[in-house]
């Protein structure tokens, strides 16, 4: 239903009626704003970089081949808008003092290890280089299968699949050594 209903609002932009750009901002505004936020982890900026990226569309709309999900193509889109954002933009640095310290994994707070463990992810993810970011961030963040994720980002998938393992190992290796030495997280 969605994909006949956004063809159908695509049809009525092309065809100079403004308006019905509104339907598909509706529909697709949580997913990209989200996704946004995988990239960025604020949600100010995100909701920013979403903005951008249906402006952006929206401009682009007749090079919309229909061949391809108009989802899959307005993704594709926005991860671009993103990426272009995300290589303008220079984190904030934190010193060690303002840190703070992770939680000890033996200590009483167990259950903050998950929540520093998914910091770590999270900050392992953000520090690998932007062409195995990108393919993580869509693909485990976005929750696409290595076809969409080739789609979005306008590789083949046996790259995706490369740049998958490649991301997987290179996250592994600094996991387990920021895990095992915390004040790594606070260093990188």
């Amino acid at each position: 239903m969605s994909a006949d209903a956004d063809r159908l609002q695509v049809e009525r932009v092309l065809a100079g009626d403004a308006e019905a750009f509104e339907p598909i901002v509706r529909r697709w505004q949580g997913p990209l704003v989200n996704l946004a936020y995988r990239f960025c982890r604020d949600r100010g900026r995100a909701e920013e970089m979403a903005q951008e990226a249906f402006l952006k569309a929206y401009r682009s709309l007749k090079l919309w081949r229909h061949e391809a999900a108009f989802s899959s193509w307005l993704f594709a889109v926005a991860t671009n808008v993103y990426r272009s954002h995300m290589r303008r933009f220079v984190p904030p640095s934190v010193s060690i003092e303002q840190a703070g310290e992770i939680a000890d994994p033996h200590s009483a707070e167990a259950p903050l290890e998950q929540s520093d463990r998914d910091r770590a992810v999270r900050h392992a993810v953000t520090r690998l280089p932007a062409k195995y970011r990108d393919v993580v961030t869509v693909f485990y963040f976005h929750e696409m299968n290595v076809e969409q994720t080739a789609q979005t980002l306008g590789l083949r998938e046996g790259t995706v699949k490369a740049r998958l393992h490649r991301a997987r190992a290179l996250l592994s290796q600094r996991l387990s050594t920021a895990l095992s030495m915390p004040q790594l997280l606070e260093e990188s």
